[in-house]
């Protein structure tokens, strides 16, 4: 439910977008800094941990690279806080609107009394987002309206949303009737599904109650059924061969390794004989040249991302097949090393 910033949330937002936009120039400045230190791919350690060393090192005397962390630090805290602010300043008049629209129908959304957070999740400011994805009651549309359409877009230009309808060209079907996707969120995602496959039924799975409520209102104000739960993607509590699909966009690099190998064994025994499991993710370290390598982590540790290394080292082909399935693919997209997506096959 799109709706137009106040003047002090728009002028918040826009310095947030043209700060970030302006450093642009320092990564050219200070990868020239490295080159004339001598710093190559192949000069770095094997260890990624002795490699932060050696890169902190290197770039220590880069007012450029100093410039560039200062910036993206101060951007990666504040944006989230900005972003909080520009909603609590136009709350007296979307709190109605989202009333009505989550009363509405015809989408649902169960809430469990037995749901427990997995010990991963509770006080994790994912995206340096503060207090995480639960931090704020409006949390899903702060994030879907305000961080995602207004800063990120900006950001990166183009349609961000793109890739989550193209992911999906990788199955080989058109014809799913039901749909489990793990990691909801504030229904980007589930909305590309509800577009490929419009007469599926959709059940949308997720952590945060904040995100979900975003979901609902999404699916309510387009007259769409989802049937959304507060679930975790690893125990799911859905009754065993009941979709033909389950998929999720981007949920991996916010889980740890053993979750993520859960997460594909809960998707093998919801699905049907003959069903289909299309997860993506962050592009693996495996696939880079050690800078690259040490580029994805650092940016990762400055975007408050804790998990991001066991998911981008995990082998996702080998787990998917430790959990039975066969057929399975993996690669990026349309020959971009991102998203990585990974496909496979309950067998019928």
């Amino acid at each position: 439910m799109p709706a137009t910033m106040r003047q002090t949330g728009r002028a918040a937002m826009d310095f947030m977008v043209e700060l970030t936009i302006a450093t642009r120039p320092l990564a050219a400045r200070w990868n020239a800094d490295l080159a004339a230190a001598g710093v190559t791919a192949d000069s770095l350690p094997d260890d990624l941990d002795d490699r932060h060393v050696a890169m902190h090192e290197a770039l220590s005397g880069s007012s450029a690279f100093a410039m560039n962390s200062l910036i993206g630090e101060f951007a990666s805290v504040q944006h989230g806080r900005v972003a909080r602010d520009a909603y609590d300043e136009m709350a007296d008049v979307l709190a109605p609107r989202f009333a009505a629209l989550e009363a509405q129908g015809p989408a649902r959304l169960t809430i469990h009394n037995d749901f427990v957070a997995p010990a991963y999740y509770p006080g994790v400011w994912f995206h340096r987002t503060t207090g995480g994805w639960d931090g704020h009651d409006q949390m899903g549309y702060v994030h879907s309206e305000f961080i995602h359409k207004t800063y990120v877009a900006r950001n990166f230009g183009g349609d961000i949303f793109a890739q989550r309808r193209a992911v999906l060209g990788r199955l080989p079907r058109q014809d799913y009737a039901r749909i489990c996707e793990m990691g909801t969120s504030s229904g980007h995602f589930t909305v590309a599904l509800q577009e490929t496959f419009p007469a599926a039924h959709i059940t949308g799975l997720d952590l945060s109650i904040p995100m979900l409520k975003e979901a609902l209102r999404v699916a309510n104000a387009n007259g769409w059924a989802w049937d959304l739960h507060q679930r975790t993607a690893e125990a799911t509590g859905l009754p065993d061969a009941s979709f033909d699909l389950v998929a999720s966009y981007i949920i991996f690099h916010e889980m740890p390794a053993a979750a993520i190998r859960a997460t594909f064994r809960e998707a093998f025994r919801l699905l049907e004989p003959g069903g289909q499991m299309l997860m993506s993710d962050v592009t693996p370290y495996r696939t880079m040249d050690k800078l690259g390598e040490w580029r994805a982590d650092w940016m990762a540790k400055r975007g408050g991302e804790p998990y991001w290394r066991e998911a981008a080292t995990l082998d996702w082909s080998a787990a998917a097949r430790d959990a039975g399935f066969v057929d399975v693919t993996e690669g990026g997209l349309n020959g971009a090393p991102y998203p990585w997506v990974i496909t496979g096959t309950r067998p019928a």
